[in-house]
């Protein structure tokens, strides 16, 4: 058993097919294919089950699979402690981030990460917090950025910042000419949310559920840009994270942004990354040029006072 072997496991677990597998692992399909009898000789085990269409690996298969990540990823995690015992801030970094924040954080943190860390190459993957979990768990990911709670022993949590929402509603609305809110003032109201999977769809809930406030039945959004465009076609209201609706993010006409009064509801976000890891002083560096951005980003009232205007309405000819 050679770790090139179980490389060809983890890549055909992965693609479900020999031809896939193979060219992402940059060899031939027989090549592949012989290698994996190999294995599966050597272990005395059938790993994969050949059907004429597809391939599925069998429990086994999939149990070795899911071990072999781990073990790739430590190998991995070897080179890159030599790397950086020859250069610290270099090598490669594997880095999760859900949907609901990457977009609007990124752009701000990027160039200073790039000024800081010239020679490090970030790759990151945009997942949601389940997903970003596991990967971390199976060495696929080298660290993530993440919103707490977490319920994760395994995990470091170095806290980064603490995100507020605004309320964005239509200019119809009866709310939108309120320049502060309180928690109360949601009571009897119906809020658009994400669909589930999204962690954001639980800490809108939870504001709901302190606010005495409901969900908006028959609709669940896939994303925060579809619950911007639902608000701005007078479908409803919906919980907005700041970074969303500051520079560079384009503002949506027909859509009213008001903060609450203190203590405003938020979210706490951290990067986290697994305990066992040798590169923790590294990680903590990361974090804190993470958490350097400025604090005016977090501040509602500069976005709650330069709304956009709604387009002006368009005279047709009469027939």
């Amino acid at each position: 058993m050679n770790l090139r072997d179980l490389s060809y496991l983890v890549a055909l677990a992965e693609h479900r097919h020999f031809g896939r597998a193979a060219e992402a692992s940059f060899v031939s399909q027989p090549t592949l294919s012989t290698q994996i009898r190999k294995l599966e000789d050597e272990l005395g085990v059938a790993l994969v089950e050949r059907t004429p269409r597809k391939v599925l690996l069998t429990e086994t298969g999939r149990e070795i699979a899911r071990r072999a990540r781990g073990v790739l990823s430590q190998v991995d995690e070897i080179k890159s402690i030599a790397q950086r015992t020859r250069d610290p801030e270099s090598g490669t970094i594997r880095l999760g981030i859900f949907p609901t924040l990457g977009p609007y954080l990124l752009p701000h943190v990027i160039p200073h990460l790039r000024q800081r860390f010239p020679r490090l190459e970030l790759l990151l993957r945009e997942e949601k917090t389940e997903q970003i979990l596991g990967m971390l768990r199976e060495g696929a990911l080298d660290a993530g950025i993440l919103a707490l709670p977490m319920h994760d022993d395994s995990l470091h949590v170095e806290f980064l910042f603490e995100e507020p929402f605004v309320l964005a509603v239509p200019d119809n609305h009866p709310l939108a000419g309120r320049q502060c809110l309180k928690m109360e003032d949601l009571s009897d109201q119906n809020l658009l949310l994400l669909e589930d999977g999204h962690c954001l769809r639980d800490q809108a809930l939870e504001v709901c559920h302190l606010a005495g406030a409901g969900e908006k039945t028959g609709f669940r959004a896939t994303s925060l840009e579809t619950l911007r465009q639902m608000v701005s076609a007078n479908v409803g209201i919906t919980l907005m994270p700041i970074l969303a609706v500051k520079p560079p993010v384009a503002q949506s006409g027909n859509v009213r942004l008001i903060e609450f009064e203190s203590p405003a509801p938020s979210r706490r976000i951290a990067m986290v990354w697994r305990k066992s890891s040798a590169m923790t002083p590294f990680f903590t560096a990361l974090a804190e040029v993470i958490r350097d951005v400025p604090a005016e980003l977090f501040n509602a009232r500069e976005c709650v006072t330069r709304q956009p205007e709604s387009p002006p309405a368009v005279a047709f000819p009469s027939s």
